[in-house]
Order: C-alpha cells, then sequence, then structure tokens
C-alpha cells in the first residue's frame, strides 16, 4: 500500500519526504520492524518509541510517524510529524489490514466486571446459532476453535487489526471483544466500527493509570460516544454510572435491570450451586451460574443476542446450555464435603459481588473461609478495600500473594491488613507462601463449607520479579485434594 493511502485520513501531518513509498508492514516495536515498514513511534507509558526512530530505520523501515521529528533525519526515510501518534495509529492499522471491522458485526464490552463473561458467553452462544465467531478477551482470543495467547485484555491496534483481518478471511461473521479502560484511553480501538457496545458497571480499578475515578469513567465513557448511530448501546440501569456513559452517544440505547425497569429484565426464582432459575422478560429459564452479579451478565448476554436479531425463545434456549467461564465463579468439589470456588475477583466490588453469589446458596448454613491478595505494581488503594469486604462476608480470611510482580509479597500483604481494625484481625491469617495459604484454607473447612480462592482465577501462572512461575489455583485445590 502506498504511503499516501495509509495516510490519507490523518489530519494536520506533516511531511518529510515523498509519499510515494511502498509499505509493506506497520508496527509500533522497533524490533519487529521488516524492511518496506513503516514504524509509529509512541510515547508510551513503559517507554517512548521515539528513542527507537533509528533502530527500526536500522532495520529497514522507509516511513516514520512520530510526533517530534529526530534532529538527524536518515535521506530517503519520509518522516510524517503529527500532534499525536497515539490518536492516529488506529487508523492507519485499520487502513493497512482494509478496514476488517467494517466486514464483521463488532461487539465490544467495557465495564470494571464482567467483560470476559459477557464477550465469552455472546461468542459460544453465536456458534450454537451455527455463526462462525471470533473472541478478544482477557483470558484467550479465538477464531472459531483456534486459540491465540493474549497478553492484554485489549490488544494494541497493529496486533487488533491484524487479528481482525484473520478472522475475516476465516470466514468470521460475528466478532464479541473485551474493551478495556487502558484501551479506550490509548485509542487501541481507534478507526474500528462497532455495531454494538455493552456497559456492565463502573467500580473502582486502575487508578494506578487513571489517577481518579472520573477519568477512568469518562475512558469508558469515550467508547459509547465514538459509538455510530447505526450501533445499539446496552447499559446496565442498575449502576448509576450506565446513564452517564451514554449520555452523549448517537447509538440506540436499551437498558438492563434486575431490579427496576427496563428493556430487558430478570428475576431469580431459584438458586444452588449448580446453577440457578430465572424469569427473564417473562419466561422461566434455568441456566448454569449462581449470583445476582452472573443475572446482569446474562441479562446483557440476552439484550445483545435480541438486538443482532435473535429470537427470545430461541436464546433463552441456548442461554441455558451454556456453562461458565473459566476460573469465573468455578468450583472444585474435595472428598471432605466441602467446595473450594476459584473465581478472578480482583477489586473490592467483585470479590463483594461472588461472596453475595456464596451466601445465596449458603443461606447461613455453612462457613465461609477466603483466600486472597492483591497484584503488585497496581493501584494501592484498593488493597485495604479488598480486605475490608473478604472479612465483612467471611468467617475466616487468609491474606496471601497474588502476583506481586516486582513489589515485597509482605509489603502488599501489610497494605490490606492496615485496613482492618483489631477485632476484624481475630479472624484473619496472612501467609505469603499462597500455596501454603489455600491448603490452610482447606485444612480449616468442614463439611457444608465455602472455601472462595479469589484473585487469578484462570490465570495459571505466579509473576514474581518480573518472572512468571507456573501456579494454577485449580492445580493446587486439585493435588491437595486427590493428597
Amino acid at each position: 500500500m502506498k504511503l499516501r493511502d495509509l495516510t490519507k485520513n490523518i489530519r494536520n501531518a506533516t511531511f518529510c519526504g515523498s509519499d510515494e513509498a511502498d509499505i509493506k508492514g506497520v508496527n509500533i516495536d522497533s524490533r519487529k520492524i521488516e524492511a518496506g515498514h513503516l514504524f509509529i513511534a509512541i510515547k508510551g507509558t513503559q517507554a517512548d518509541g521515539h528513542q527507537f526512530i533509528s533502530k527500526a530505520i536500522e532495520k529497514g523501515a522507509v516511513a516514520v510517524l512520530c510526533e517530534d521529528l529526530p534532529q538527524e533525519r536518515a535521506e530517503g526515510v519520509t518522516y510524517i510529524q503529527v500532534p499525536s501518534t497515539e490518536e492516529v495509529v488506529g487508523e492507519v492499522a485499520t487502513l493497512f489490514y482494509g478496514d476488517p471491522s467494517r466486514k464483521l458485526h463488532l461487539i465490544g464490552v467495557t465495564g470494571t466486571n464482567g467483560k470476559t463473561t459477557i464477550a465469552t458467553l455472546l461468542y459460544n452462544m453465536f456458534r450454537k446459532f451455527g455463526h462462525r465467531c471470533g473472541l478478544l478477551s482477557t483470558v484467550c482470543n479465538y477464531i472459531e476453535d483456534e486459540a491465540y495467547p493474549t497478553a492484554h485484555t485489549t490488544p494494541d491496534p497493529i496486533a487488533l487489526n491484524s487479528m481482525l483481518a484473520k478472522m475475516v478471511k476465516a470466514g468470521c461473521e460475528y466478532v464479541f471483544m473485551e474493551c478495556s479502560s487502558h484501551a479506550i484511553h490509548q485509542r487501541r480501538i481507534g478507526g474500528l466500527k462497532f455495531d454494538g457496545g455493552i456497559f456492565t458497571n463502573l467500580t473502582r480499578d486502575h487508578l494506578d493509570y487513571h489517577k481518579t475515578f472520573e477519568n477512568y469513567r469518562d475512558a469508558k465513557k469515550r467508547f459509547f460516544d465514538d459509538l455510530p448511530k447505526t450501533a445499539f448501546a446496552i447499559i446496565n440501569a442498575d449502576d448509576k454510572n450506565g446513564m452517564v456513559m451514554v449520555q452523549n452517544t448517537k447509538a440506540t440505547v436499551k437498558t438492563y435491570s434486575t431490579r427496576s425497569m427496563a428493556d430487558f429484565r430478570a428475576k431469580i426464582l431459584e438458586c444452588h450451586f449448580e446453577g440457578m432459575y430465572l424469569e427473564i422478560d417473562g419466561h422461566e429459564v434455568g441456566v448454569q451460574f449462581i449470583g445476582k452479579f452472573n443475572v446482569s451478565n446474562l441479562l446483557a448476554v440476552y439484550g445483545a443476542a435480541v438486538m443482532l436479531g435473535k429470537k427470545p425463545e430461541d436464546i433463552l434456549l441456548v442461554l441455558s446450555t451454556l456453562k461458565s467461564v473459566s476460573g469465573r465463579l468455578q468450583p472444585v468439589h474435595s472428598p471432605e464435603g466441602f467446595t473450594a470456588i476459584v473465581d478472578y475477583a480482583h477489586t473490592p466490588d467483585a470479590l463483594s459481588n461472588v461472596l453475595n453469589a456464596i451466601h445465596e446458596v449458603l443461606n447461613g448454613k455453612g462457613h465461609v473461609i477466603t483466600v486472597c491478595g492483591a497484584g503488585g505494581n497496581r493501584d494501592k488503594g484498593k488493597r485495604p478495600l479488598m480486605a475490608q469486604e473478604a472479612v465483612r462476608q467471611s468467617d475466616r480470611v487468609i491474606i496471601t500473594s497474588d502476583n506481586p510482580r516486582n513489589e515485597e509479597p509482605q509489603a502488599i500483604i501489610d497494605d490490606m491488613l492496615a485496613g482492618l481494625t483489631p477485632q476484624q484481625m481475630k479472624k484473619v491469617l496472612s501467609i505469603v507462601d499462597r500455596r501454603e495459604a489455600i491448603r490452610t484454607a482447606c485444612m480449616l473447612a468442614q463439611k457444608g463449607d465455602v472455601v472462595l480462592v479469589a484473585g487469578k482465577g484462570h490465570e495459571n501462572y505466579q509473576e514474581i520479579k518480573g518472572v512468571k512461575h507456573h501456579f494454577d489455583d485449580r492445580e493446587v485445590l486439585q493435588d491437595i485434594f486427590s493428597a
């Protein structure tokens, strides 16, 4: 593709050199540059791509898109200066890969909790309807049955458009993707055309990056601001931020609720650890999920399927066959008669939701022992809040390591314990070794109790001092039970 065609949508661009270059690839990572590529220098949170312009040129870049022109410019290389490369990289990537999102029904899911569950269930549902589908999620990316491991909830614009192009080539009709606040703020989804957006909820998270809750909220809101008028926006009416999300949207707005009047409504009729009986828009259906928050998730899935043209009775039939997403309220039954539950809950609100769901089923007939920690190099403000939430709804709590990353595990634990009163500390243990913490919780449990192992869910590693070590909560529990 000619450079002039690739940059035709960029405003306020200043060219230094010819726009006739034939571009054979686009990248933001200088290590992946090959002969004939366009290198886009982005000022990231970890490193500034402008520092690697010369390296990209050495590897064969014939054009550079940047904010700051280098003092020494290589002969034969075209430099395009723009006010913000972050703002335009999505547009460039979209054009290079043939505008793949316009050849798909692309649905984005954003919010603090529930993104993975909703996106994955929609992917599974529409495959059961007979459609070829793609999934972009925290757990894994999929093109039909083929898995592509992921490092981020939402990939960078180059990887994202490359993946969407592969989905188009594979004949996919629908793609369901999580849209993280980082991705929206960093314009990773810039240039994509969405047919619909779903808002789940908004609670404290990622303030290490966004600094304030208002910034975090506004990042999510921008997703709905950018939806075209041909799209739909489905929001959780039970969250006070729901209507804020769609204040300026051009999309058709629909609501879902478990508590008030809405376009899509549901209530719980019965609840067990094996699942629930629900009433959704006047129809009874059995589902293999537990917890009020999962009722909201299922309503979002139901509403999106309706907006995508499926019949309610067909949606409910498929909904009854769907199973929980990996690492989300996933039970592991012990020989001693208690139930262990593995869940990804890593925010105060998510922890509260999971514990509420457990108490709804137990109904006062068993004890709850919670194992939880907090991730290193992330929002420190939520650590004491998570400890408080765990203590409030558990009979015993064991504070342990999650992914300490480059922090000292004991320092993270101390941050969590700092939020507790001396009275609350009476039912708390702190054990740095996560495996030992889980084993201790299982030793404390009696028949009929529940051990909640929270924080890592589907993850099969622990990151310590920058190194990932294999660690799977479900495997640890199974090892303990078999021993």
